[in-house]
């Protein structure tokens, strides 16, 4: 799938990324109650080994995101509406409306690393998490996934606390807050100072943040975080996953990475002899 928060603003994108790219499913960039600018320039720059941002959860606001919609179901892949909220009204209310829109089920943005009051600020709270999901599964007939931040102490005991609530997956995981400072004049380089980390630098906190859930809960957990190659896929699989999602991978492959990783795949387990479900959890000794 297409990861929320790479090319997912507007209808055409998320469109081309099935239709182009081979993705087999796609994530809206995440939207919220009322139109949003984030945060100001400069709020992205490459890294040795990612990609560090500070978007600040620029969105149109769920009002104005319908039409976006109806152009990206046009690309007969299922389409799930990324949301995020402050109040567990808020997003049953988001939810109820990504819905109407078509959406086949709602990401629960309960992560973003450098948005205050949203975000890591709800999603590091079990109890707050609970009542989300809750609130959320009680509204809507569409499944409910949650996206969750490593930055706890505790990944796998907050997917559990969502899963108890109705959650019928989890997203594992979005970015780590990061820093860069700009040694020839001492500054840090983002407006926001603090942003989120993507890219290849994350993908072993990635891998280990589903390892830990799949021991925990029994919905699917779907992993995302520098998945660039077959068998970086293959790593989050093996450690449970039952599907993942590719962001930056789009920046450093094009956006025809969904259909080159799944080639991937298949010459990897066509060499041994192995389907997916012979690894899916192999890392963890299941059969």
């Amino acid at each position: 799938m297409l990861a929320s928060g790479i090319l997912g603003q507007t209808g055409e994108s998320l469109f081309r990324m099935v239709k182009e790219g081979g993705a087999g499913a796609v994530v809206t960039k995440s939207i919220g109650f009322e139109p949003r600018e984030g945060h100001g320039s400069p709020c992205l720059m490459e890294l040795d080994n990612g990609i560090l941002n500070a978007m600040g959860l620029p969105n149109p606001g769920i009002d104005n995101f319908g039409e976006e919609m109806a152009i990206a179901l046009k690309c007969g892949a299922p389409v799930i509406g990324s949301i995020f909220a402050d109040t567990a009204e808020k997003f049953t209310i988001l939810a109820k409306k990504m819905e109407g829109f078509g959406a086949s089920a709602v990401e629960l943005n309960l992560s973003c690393p450098h948005a205050a009051k949203y975000g890591l600020d709800v999603g590091s709270d079990p109890g707050k998490v609970t009542e989300i999901v809750r609130a959320v599964r009680s509204a809507v007939r569409i499944p409910v996934w949650a996206k969750l931040s490593p930055m706890v102490p505790d990944i796998a005991g907050i997917a559990l606390a969502a899963e108890d609530a109705g959650c019928d997956a989890i997203v594992a995981i979005n970015t780590l807050k990061a820093m860069k400072v700009e040694p020839k004049v001492g500054k840090p380089v983002l407006r926001n100072k603090v942003g989120g980390l993507s890219g290849p630098a994350i993908k072993p906190v990635g891998v280990r943040a589903v390892y830990e859930i799949a021991g925990l809960v029994k919905i699917p957990i779907i992993g995302v975080g520098g998945i660039n190659t077959g068998e970086d896929a293959l790593e989050y699989i093996m450690a449970g996953a039952t599907a993942v999602q590719i962001g930056s991978g789009v920046h450093y492959r094009g956006t025809g990475v969904f259909s080159e990783v799944c080639s991937e795949i298949s010459a990897f387990l066509d060499l041994r002899g192995w389907t997916l479900e012979d690894v899916r959890g192999m890392a963890r000794g299941n059969p």
